[in-house]
């Protein structure tokens, strides 16, 4: 079976790092597909990465077939199949939102022009680097001959957070919720939206307090990475790792019948109302082609269109601020 070439930029930092050892482990493919690692990071971490592939080579992963590792755009991105945009410049205290923006935009246009250039044309791309949904579109409007289907941007962490809030909240397991959503950015004006979420068949929202869901589970879902960075003193890393994996798996697999999950995808055309050009999670199924669909005929109530509506307007202005990038 030929192995597929698997992207991780910032592979040296901890969310990277993860997913290193997942990919190399069969986590994303299975346990039949062989795969080669592209392992990319900045010229200072080049003896990270080194130690990372010595310490690959003495897990002897049957399914590792290779091992790329450079600090050289074109050979990073050279043929890969899949991209996972993990590597991202960090707000540090005092940054606002314009100041992140602005110093990734120094990040991501060159990253997508090299996926236009080096990459498999049907190459498939996760942005995981925050502020990732406008990231995402930086790098998508950079590699004009990709599809922007092509590019997704996380929020599947966003999803299992809320996922296991409410399981917690009903004392029931994670797989009996379904139809859970997070509209929107992946940012404090993501919209947790339990309006369609089923508990074993039966409506969420009748099974818990609404003013409960308002003042305590939505705030709680759109500062949990901010908690945790508060709580452990760095952001979450094991859980964003997983959590790109399992977003990756989704498209790849395709999603489970009579569910959905949550993916910042490209918003043009949707059925929603959400202005075009944007990178917007949604609920989606997807099937087994790497292909997804937004879920259509969902009946929003004036409160979920009020929340989905700050969430637009803040991602409107992340993409004025980056409009010189596009």
């Amino acid at each position: 079976m030929k192995p597929m070439r698997v992207l991780i930029t910032g592979a040296a930092g901890h969310v990277g790092s993860s997913l290193v050892y997942r990919v190399a482990a069969g986590d994303l493919f299975g346990l039949q597909q062989p795969v080669i690692l592209h392992l990319y990071d900045i010229d200072k971490m080049l003896p990270e990465l080194q130690g990372e592939m010595m310490e690959l080579g003495d897990c002897a992963f049957p399914l590792l077939k290779d091992v790329v590792v450079t600090t050289e755009i074109d050979e990073a991105f050279g043929d890969v199949d899949v991209a996972f945009l993990v590597g991202a410049f960090p707000r540090k205290k005092g940054m606002e939102r314009r100041d992140l923006l602005e110093a990734n935009g120094k990040i991501f246009p060159a990253q997508g022009k090299a996926l236009n250039d080096y990459a498999n044309p049907d190459v498939r791309v996760v942005v995981v680097g925050n502020p990732a949904n406008t990231n995402c579109l930086i790098t998508a409007k950079n590699a004009p001959d990709l599809d922007p289907s092509q590019f997704t941007a996380l929020t599947r962490l966003d999803h299992n957070r809320g996922i296991g809030m409410l399981a917690s909240k009903l004392d029931a397991y994670v797989s009996d919720i379904t139809r859970f959503t997070i509209w929107g950015n992946h940012s404090g004006t993501q919209f947790p939206d339990i309006s369609h979420a089923l508990f074993k068949g039966k409506p969420v929202s009748e099974l818990i307090d609404f003013d409960w869901y308002e003042k305590d589970f939505i705030p709680a879902v759109q500062q949990r990475g901010s908690e945790i960075l508060r709580v452990r003193g760095m952001s979450s890393t094991v859980s964003a790792a997983i959590c790109t994996i399992k977003h990756f798996k989704s498209w790849y697999y395709g999603t489970n019948e009579d569910d959905w999950v949550s993916k910042a995808v490209y918003s043009t055309g949707n059925p929603y109302g959400i202005e075009d050009d944007l990178y917007y999670s949604f609920p989606v199924t997807c099937d087994s082609e790497l292909a997804y669909s937004i879920v259509e005929g969902l009946e929003i109530n004036e409160f979920c269109e009020k929340m989905m509506k700050i969430s637009e307007q803040e991602l409107i202005s992340e993409r004025d601020i980056i409009r010189d990038l596009l």
